[in-house]
């Protein structure tokens, strides 16, 4: 059978072998990883694997390696801090003026980078309980600081669209919450499921509402997928993207221009460019701090401004995102103050795009 003959989610590696993505000698390694971490890879993205290539970027992305049950120090089940900061199940409250609400445990595809994969997927919680849900709501409604909720989980998306919308009508009635946003894999993912049924779920009077979508390489925005997206801008909901810097999918500039191109095209701004997460089994997948700067610095002088994402690290521990992109920017000399001793204004050298260095002010 072909990769046009798939039409269900993968979601046993029985499955993967008789679609040809893994080796038939591989199953029952890959069955302990399978055991560990869930499987899903939905039509849509299955097509798009390329079986002939074994360093294909999109079965990079879904497909299960034994690389994943090798741990490397420093990794960590929540490497990102989640529980030290929730107060209450389902909420996250790091900042000040946001919070993350974690409606469901489950995706339409799981992602082998991904830093909640001891969360999520089959066997673990699915979603709140009602109690849970409404404790939570009561959180959000007596912190008058909280400005913006960003529903994640798991994707949001996977609740029904009658879900969906008593959610976000729930979250419109707090009258200090202005901003609803929703981080999404789906519409790359199941595209389908972005029917009318579903946009008008996402519509509320008095709230905005922003998605943000997942996705790692242009090769995911499939006509299919640039229709579900454009259904969901025509219909004013804004989107911006966010995407990890992954070994052998997005980390030669070639693959990270034509992502971020093809994103705006698709009238979503280019957000984040996370730094891999240490999810365990994951460091296969991970590219080094300094070569993510160089990538950032290649793509400053090679694409408009509208396709520039901020490159940025989640602080192992809860202790939030950092900017980690190249610097341009340094004093020429070494002087504290705005001027030197003589009154003379302090001097920088800036770094032009070409990697030319410049000062500034200039000279007379």
């Amino acid at each position: 059978m072909n990769k046009h003959d798939r039409a269900r989610t993968l979601r046993e590696v029985a499955d993967l072998v008789a679609q040809g993505l893994v080796p038939p000698a591989a199953q029952a390694e890959l069955e302990g990883v399978a055991s560990r971490y869930a499987v899903a890879i939905t039509p849509e993205l299955a097509r798009l694997i390329d079986t002939s290539d074994p360093a294909d970027p999109i079965a990079r992305q879904f497909v299960p390696s034994a690389e994943e049950l090798v741990a490397q120090a420093g990794e960590r089940a929540d490497p990102i801090g989640d529980h030290a900061y929730s107060p209450v199940a389902g909420i996250v409250h790091r900042y000040p003026d946001r919070v993350l609400f974690k409606l469901i445990h489950v995706c339409a595809v799981y992602c082998r980078f991904c830093f909640r994969r001891e969360m999520v997927g089959p066997g673990k919680e699915t979603a709140l309980s009602d109690s849970a849900y409404q404790t939570a709501l009561d959180y959000i409604r007596s912190h008058r600081e909280i400005w913006e909720v960003i529903l994640t989980g798991g994707d949001p998306l996977m609740l029904s669209p009658r879900r969906l919308s008593e959610v976000i009508n729930d979250l419109a009635a707090i009258d200090h919450v202005r901003i609803i946003r929703i981080h999404t894999r789906v519409p790359v993912a199941d595209p389908a499921r972005i029917s009318g049924e579903m946009v008008q779920a996402l519509k509320v009077n008095g709230t905005t509402v922003w998605i943000a979508l997942h996705a790692n390489h242009a090769r995911e925005l499939t006509m299919r997928v640039r229709a579900a997206c454009g259904r969901l801008v025509d219909a004013g909901i804004p989107m911006v993207s966010q995407s990890v810097l992954l070994r052998g999918v997005n980390d030669n500039i070639g693959a990270l221009e034509a992502l971020m191109r093809a994103l705006v095209e698709c009238r979503i701004k280019p957000y984040y460019l996370h730094h891999g997460d240490l999810a365990p089994g994951t460091a296969h997948l991970r590219t080094t701090l300094e070569a993510g700067q160089e990538l950032m610095r290649a793509l400053r002088g090679r694409v408009s401004g509208l396709c520039q994402p901020e490159y940025v690290l989640d602080i192992p521990g809860g202790n939030g995102k950092s900017p980690v992109g190249p610097t341009y920017l340094e004093r020429a000399q070494n002087i504290a103050a705005g001027k030197d001793e003589g009154g003379n204004e302090t001097r920088y050298r800036v770094a032009d795009y070409c990697g030319e260095v410049h000062l500034y002010p200039p000279g007379r």
